[in-house]
Formats: C-alpha cells, structure tokens, sequence
C-alpha cells in the first residue's frame, strides 16, 4: 500500500473543484453581460458625471426643452461667505446604490439632494418638459404648468421632479417641510409653474414669458 504524500487529495476535493469552476463561469457570465460591480460602478460614474451643456438663451427667456440646473444661490455677502460652509448648492439626483449589488439594471433612487456643485452634469440637469402640448422652443410662460425631467442618469426612462404636502408621517428629513422627490407617473404632484419673485406683480406678470 502506498504511503501518505502531500499530493493525496483528501476530504471534499472534487466539491471545492466544481464550486471554483461554478465561480469563474458566473464570473465569465457576468462580465461578458457588464454585470460586475466594476463594470456597473464605472457605468454610473460616466452617467451621473456625465458633462452636460445647459441651453442658451437668445431672447432672454425659458423654453421648453431647454436644460437647466436648480440653483440655490448664497446669499451671503462674499466677504463673509465660508465655502466650507455653504456656497451655491444645485438639485441633485440620489442614485440607489443598493442595485450596484443586484443583477438588474441600475435604478435612480426616489430621492434628492443638494451638492455644491454647480457645473451642470448628469446628475443635477433637468429639462422642462411641456404638459399642454406646447412645442419645444415655445417661451415658459408665468403661471402655466411644465414638467422637470431628469436630463441624466442611467436610466433611459424619464423621471419627473414632484412633491406633496407634508404629512405628521411623511416629511423631509432635515427641514420637516415637505418632500421632493422623483417619479415615473404624471400627475398634479409632478406639475411646477414659475411665479413672479414680487408678490405684486404676479397678477401683472401672469402669461407673460419667464426670463432666464
């Protein structure tokens, strides 16, 4: 009988071999499918990265299917101003970084944010979409409801911006007023209108186009 060598395959051997095979064929699998997370993580970064240019406006005012970006200036004087601090914050899109894990494909969370970020890019540039059947290149007039599609993203579909009343239940985490988020349906919740800064003139201002 031949004597025990470091060669002897003991134990469950020829399971530990299959599982490996099974391993790298599903590695195979997915990287031929761009399923791996460094294949879906390297997707996502050139989509909500993506560089994206604004509309230019030629007669000084908003038109459908322009792109723009949701700015929320700081007031602040610039002396006193500490970027660490605040700055000009933009609306940014929250992307679920559960589905980087999962097999299907990359979803855009519900929800949003504020980055300090004002270069517009593909995360934070939305696109005003019509609901009246206005044409694209007609002005956005005061007082007359559009849609915010999101312009980026890794997602084909288009997402619009919405938000309802706050609820004792259902609120934004931080300020406790109401949530902003996205969605895939149309409805009053996803319809915005422009309103003129002076209460005054809003009356005045009603029809007229709105300025960039």
């Amino acid at each position: 009988m031949a004597s025990y060598r470091l060669g002897v395959r003991v134990g469950n051997w020829l399971e530990d071999e299959i599982a490996q095979q099974d391993l790298l064929k599903d590695f195979i699998r997915k990287r031929e499918k761009g399923q791996l997370f460094v294949q879906r993580l390297a997707r996502l970064k050139e989509n909500i990265f993506k560089k994206v240019e604004l509309s230019v406006s030629s007669d000084g005012f908003v038109h459908f299917g322009d792109t723009v970006l949701l700015v929320n200036p700081d007031c602040t004087p610039p002396e006193e101003r500490d970027p660490e601090l605040r700055g000009d914050v933009t609306l940014a899109v929250d992307m679920e970084e559960v589905s980087l894990y999962s097999d299907e494909p990359l979803q855009i969370s519900r929800g949003l944010s504020a980055v300090k970020r004002v270069d517009p890019i593909g995360r934070n540039a939305f696109c005003i979409v019509s609901v009246d059947g206005s044409a694209v290149g007609e002005p956005l007039r005061y007082g007359q409801n559009f849609l915010l599609g999101t312009k980026g993203g890794v997602s084909d579909k288009l997402f619009y911006l919405a938000s309802d009343h706050k609820t004792f239940r259902d609120f934004a985490q931080k300020s406790r007023l109401q949530k902003v988020f996205l969605t895939g349906e149309l409805s009053y919740l996803t319809f915005w209108q422009a309103k003129s800064l002076d209460p005054q003139l809003r009356l005045e201002h009603e029809g007229c186009p709105v300025p960039v």
